[in-house]
């Protein structure tokens, strides 16, 4: 089915709203604690001081936007109540890399406009290209990056989003430990990051494990909707796929050395269409819902229990314009 963008939003609140049994002041409370990726691969959008108004009304207080539109930042001028996280392009890594000049242009034209009236609170270097043949470009812009927010004595956080294609091993969670190429690109960041205690941004879809193996995966296990423990790792019991993933990006980055670093969920969610039984709105509204109660209730997992995180759904509409066929991105279709 084809929703317009103003019912792919309803479709959203509704998801959410069901959580706190339609209470107001309860939803407002969860949705400072939740942030909305928005992006704009698309043709069928509401305005962006539209989408703002909408945001607001709902009390949502952090958005994610993948490159910096000049439309949205516009847009969120006098909005600091809203923290901006800004995506850096892939496309633009290998100038940027190649030339310190060029990061220092870069951030004149796309950041330092809306410092006055923008509350922009992380800049991201790339989107999952880590690991891959452009991950090593997304070091050398973190750095100079870094180098120059903090000669600006700006407090803007840098950092970059990876997936879980960072983990050789990740079951059970304690065996969790990153590909060789993950040891060669995402180390050397984790580690830049831990100098200053800056979250990694992690990417994490128990959908993708469930979908591979839904035979013998729970799905009450991979949607939150289970208070039993289904996987029991020494003396850690997971009742909930998504703190299994968590935890095993934990223990990897512990065996490298890095330890107690901050950790972000830039992207999580659950398809509702594009494979069958597998991906439904009902299935879909089930994991949004024990999501945010997840987030809210604070609880942390259980290697990190009682620490708080911060967790973007994905995502506010459906982008109409992204290329089908590349890392089933199709299905990323939530509401």
């Amino acid at each position: 089915m084809v929703y317009s963008s103003k019912k792919l939003f309803l479709f959203f609140l509704s998801c959410i709203m069901l959580t706190f049994n339609y209470n107001t002041s309860g939803f407002v409370a969860a949705a400072n604690s939740i942030g909305l990726n928005y992006g704009l691969l698309g043709d069928n959008f509401p305005t962006p001081s539209n989408v703002l108004n909408l945001y607001k009304s709902i009390g949502i207080t952090k958005i994610r936007i993948f490159d910096p539109k000049t439309e949205v930042l516009n847009a969120l001028r006098g909005h600091r109540n809203i923290e901006v996280t800004v995506g850096v392009r892939d496309q633009d890594l290998g100038a940027l890399s190649a030339n310190e000049e060029a990061v220092k242009g870069w951030f004149a034209t796309n950041i330092e406009p809306y410092l006055a009236d923008v509350n922009i609170a992380f800049i991201t270097v790339g989107n999952e290209v880590i690991p891959g043949p452009i991950g090593p470009q997304v070091l050398p812009v973190m750095q100079s990056l870094t180098i120059l927010v903090k000669s600006m004595n700006l407090p803007i956080s840098i950092s970059t989003v990876v997936a879980m294609s960072n983990l050789e091993q990740s079951y059970p969670p304690s065996a969790g430990e990153f590909t060789s190429q993950a040891r060669e690109q995402l180390v050397p960041v984790l580690k830049l990051l831990s100098q200053t205690s800056t979250p990694i941004l992690v990417n994490i879809y128990p959908y993708f494990p469930y979908a591979s193996d839904p035979t013998n995966i729970p799905l009450d296990y991979a949607t939150f909707n289970t208070k039993a423990t289904v996987v029991q790792d020494g003396p850690l019991g997971y009742s909930n796929m998504f703190d299994a993933i968590f935890d095993a990006f934990v223990w990897a980055m512990e065996k490298e050395g890095v330890k107690d670093l901050p950790m972000v969920v830039s992207e999580t969610g659950w398809p509702s269409a594009g494979n069958g039984n597998l991906t439904t709105p009902d299935i879909a509204g089930t994991y949004n819902r024990n999501f945010v109660k997840h987030i809210v209730s604070g609880k942390g997992t259980p290697k990190r229990p009682n620490n708080g995180m911060d967790g973007f759904l994905f995502a506010t509409f459906n982008e109409n314009q992204k290329p089908a066929g590349t890392d089933m991105k199709p299905i990323y279709k939530l509401f």
